[in-house]
């Protein structure tokens, strides 16, 4: 499947850093329900995700993704220090970042965005309306945004 720009016809890379399974399989079959053609690693922890990111132990040859989703409240390593290891690392500070997140501290919002967060979704609590956050957030990722390459 292509991109609305015509530009780009190869497997879209998602990163999903969520903890709570329930959220992974909520994401997942939302993320399945693009028009695109996408491909969706899930790291259950920051630190899974700072090895997945840098290529490390079984990550090693995996590619780079073309967007992350990231939990803040997560086991090992919070999700403001990945979104901050990310933004500081000259390989990864590009990838767009969107923080997806239960969490609606203005605290947490004026955080992510001081560590250079492209967005900050507050998840919804129904299906459908999690569904449609979803949808939203990778049509205009995909469709409406150029990325840089990953390669």
């Amino acid at each position: 499947m292509t991109k609305a720009t015509g530009e780009d016809t190869r497997t879209l890379e998602i990163l999903l850093v969520e903890d709570a399974p329930g959220d992974v399989r909520l994401a997942s079959e939302a993320l399945k329900l693009l028009p695109i053609e996408n491909r969706i690693h899930v790291a259950a922890d920051g630190q899974e995700a700072l090895n997945y990111l840098r290529q490390r132990e079984s990550y090693a040859g995996e590619s780079l993704p073309d967007l992350v989703l990231l939990d803040l409240n997560l086991p090992r390593v919070n999700g403001h220090e990945v979104l901050q290891k990310m933004k500081n690392d000259p390989r990864l500070k590009h990838i767009p970042v969107v923080v997806l997140t239960s969490s609606k501290n203005e605290e947490d919002v004026l955080k992510a965005y001081d560590a250079y967060a492209n967005c900050y979704v507050t998840k919804p609590t129904d299906w459908s309306e999690y569904s449609s956050a979803i949808q939203s957030i990778g049509d205009f990722w995909f469709n409406f945004v150029k990325l840089p390459s990953t390669s």
